[in-house]
């Protein structure tokens, strides 16, 4: 079979913080889902069983095709993906036995590339879920070299870490909460170190300030005093093919904004 020649895709992610609740924010999902005009646009915390989904008219949109995956317990995580392309096949838990019911990867493949939407478990309030976070992580990086074993890989989502201190506003006084333990930082550093590249650090080695998760609390998104969360990664082998990387922290609609990549494959 010939390979496909290299075209430049724009891919889109976004923790809606559910998606019922986005739909009725200004901008509404679909206003934002049409202005970027993507090739994917993948989402996390969809907070829908799939009743709920066949029942909102307002996320069928013409030209594309749609992957779920849906949390067993009700109003709980849960991603999406909207693809123009068909996906060759779907691939919807890793064989991690602590959170494949909680709907947390949509991995699609197409004929250039694996592109896998993830929503990574929080280690929540006093690190209680800590032990959960790292079997998901062990899993999930293995997860993604057998994927790339087969074709490069494209990861987004909400991976819940800001993984050096340039990722959040404040680091020390944030050092040991959830999303910036030591423990979790590591983990992240063992994904990269497997072979994929953090395409807007990659981007923008030094650039400051650059968020994509403000609390709802102490009006932190107006003082932007946020943590950076929300990544696009790639094989290592595909990362000169980047194009851009993008936070899109002018959107609103959710405490997470969209991220955006570029990339020829």
């Amino acid at each position: 079979m010939p390979h496909a020649t290299p075209r430049e895709l724009r891919l889109i992610s976004w923790n809606v913080n559910g998606l019922r609740a986005t739909l009725k924010k200004d901008p509404s999902f679909p206003q934002v889902f049409e202005q970027f005009d993507a090739d994917v646009f993948a989402i996390q915390e969809t907070k829908l069983q799939d009743d709920q989904r066949t029942k909102l008219a307002d996320i069928r949109f013409p030209g594309y095709h749609q992957t779920w995956n849906f949390a067993d317990r009700k109003g709980y995580s849960g991603t999406a993906v909207w693809s123009r392309e068909e996906p060759l096949q779907v691939i919807r838990q890793i064989g991690c036995e602590v959170a494949d019911d909680e709907g947390r990867v949509c991995a699609l493949e197409f004929p250039t590339y694996w592109l896998v939407d993830v929503y990574t478990p929080n280690a929540q309030d006093g690190l209680r879920r800590l032990e959960t976070r790292l079997a998901w992580d062990a899993r999930y990086r293995d997860f993604l070299r057998e994927l790339d074993a087969d074709k490069p890989v494209v990861t987004c989502g909400d991976f819940n870490v800001a993984h050096e201190e340039i990722d959040l506003k404040n680091p020390k006084t944030n050092h040991e909460n959830p999303g910036f333990s030591d423990e979790e930082r590591e983990s992240f550093g063992k994904l990269l170190d497997a072979g994929f590249t953090d395409t807007f650090r990659a981007s923008f080695p030094e650039l400051e300030g650059a968020y994509s998760w403000w609390s709802y609390r102490g009006r932190a998104r107006e003082r932007n005093t946020g943590w950076r969360i929300d990544y696009f990664l790639v094989s290592d082998r595909v990362a000169d093919q980047v194009t851009g990387a993008y936070i899109y922290n002018e959107v609103f609609g959710s405490d997470h904004c969209p991220v955006g990549l570029s990339i020829r494959l």
